[in-house]
């Protein structure tokens, strides 16, 4: 099957494509960075990085992949704090995070330089009742954030100070009261314990796909989402934002 044909039949209703329009994915071009890191057709395609700034500060555990030494994927899940810097006079994101120094990760990372980031917002099934006619198929309805990273290693103190400070407010504010008090030998064995990094996202893509080419299901889909799990709720949420 030639690679065109695989990924029509992979994709799930409303993602349709052309096999003329895909570009050359192929391994090399992806390596370096010459093709997106992640499929968003234009109807769901957001250019607004304050929304994806805003999804990645929400749903923060992110997936962060490279390549191992035999040239397999190898992945971590892990928090990642978002700081917003600026590009080209405009607010631009970069992360700050850790993994445990017994995790190899991090040397994958320190050889490779380069690194995909991952983030999945809410998401949620799609019956195809939503519609009014019968000829219809099942999607799956979700919002993400995908990113291409340049990898910087922490080596001062201070920046791993500062790491962990802006994690633990992130996540547990009342906490870095007590992390500060506790001994500089016991601060010293637990940095000892990870390594910290920087990531400088060269690419950002997100990804908002709410069913937006679809009006004729939007009515419906509002009522189910509104009587549904939190995660339909924010979904629900972000249709209202959107206009859907």
């Amino acid at each position: 099957m030639r690679h065109e044909e695989a990924v029509q039949s992979a994709e799930p209703a409303g993602e349709e494509i052309a096999a003329g329009e895909l570009p050359a994915y192929n391994l090399a071009n992806f390596r370096a960075g010459k093709v997106p890191s992640m499929y968003v057709p234009t109807q769901f395609k957001s250019d607004d990085v304050a929304v994806a700034i805003e999804l990645m500060r929400k749903h923060s555990f992110a997936t962060l992949i490279c390549d191992d030494d035999d040239g397999q994927p190898f992945v971590t899940y892990l928090p990642l704090h978002v700081d917003v810097g600026e590009r080209d006079g405009k607010p631009w994101p970069s992360l700050l995070g850790h993994v445990a120094r017994a995790n190899p990760h991090w040397k994958y990372l320190r050889s490779r330089g380069t690194a995909l980031v991952s983030y999945l917002g809410p998401h949620a099934y799609m019956s195809p009742t939503v519609y009014p006619d019968t000829m219809r198929v099942p999607t799956w309805n979700y919002l993400a954030v995908q990113c291409r990273v340049r990898v910087r290693l922490l080596s001062e103190r201070a920046e791993m100070d500062q790491m962990l400070d802006k994690l633990i407010e992130d996540n547990e504010p009342s906490y870095l009261a007590q992390w500060r008090s506790l001994s500089e030998d016991y601060h010293s064995k637990m940095m000892a314990m990870i390594v910290g990094f920087e990531l400088d996202i060269t690419e950002l893509q997100c990804k908002l796909k709410l069913n937006q080419h679809r009006p004729e299901s939007h009515a419906a889909l509002r009522r189910t989402f509104a009587s549904g799990s939190e995660a339909e709720r924010e979904l629900l949420g972000w249709m209202d934002r959107l206009k859907i």
